[in-house]
């Protein structure tokens, strides 16, 4: 089970490391926004697995659905997330729509679900809509800042 959870960290962890290096487009219009993160990768190879698992900035990631009114509500949430944390942290969206089989390694039964990597290993699970400041209080405990 141990194995199984570290080929899902380091994919999850790839696919946001092919995206840190492509910068996709943002949906959203802050400009904080510019260093959230959306999915839309197709490759996973050593080099980028590599890159991420040694990744040194704590990953956000923010399993959701386009058609998802939680979803939806949490993205300006986020935004506001991003721009506290800017530097410290970095925030990645990833459709359970288009992964779907990430949604089911992960187990997630709820959306929208936020997973908090930290030195490469899940540290945090938050489940549904959680608002700005109690979001950015429990992330700086857990970051230690």
């Amino acid at each position: 089970m141990n194995s199984l959870k570290l080929i899902l960290l380091v994919i999850v962890a790839s696919i946001g490391v092919i995206c840190l290096a492509q910068q996709p487009p943002c949906s959203c219009t802050s400009a904080a926004c510019n260093t959230i993160l959306a999915v839309d990768a197709t490759g996973i190879n050593k080099e980028t697995t590599d890159k991420a698992v040694n990744a040194k900035l704590p990953k956000l990631l923010d399993l959701g659905a386009k058609k998802c009114v939680p979803c939806k509500m949490m993205a300006p949430i986020l935004e506001q997330v991003n721009a506290r944390l800017q530097g410290r942290l970095q925030v990645v969206k990833i459709d359970t729509d288009k992964y779907p089989q990430l949604a089911s390694q992960y187990q997630i039964e709820a959306l929208p679900t936020l997973v908090l990597f930290k030195n490469g290993q899940p540290v945090e699970r938050i489940e549904g809509v959680m608002q700005a400041p109690q979001l950015i209080a429990q992330l700086e405990k857990l970051l230690g800042n």
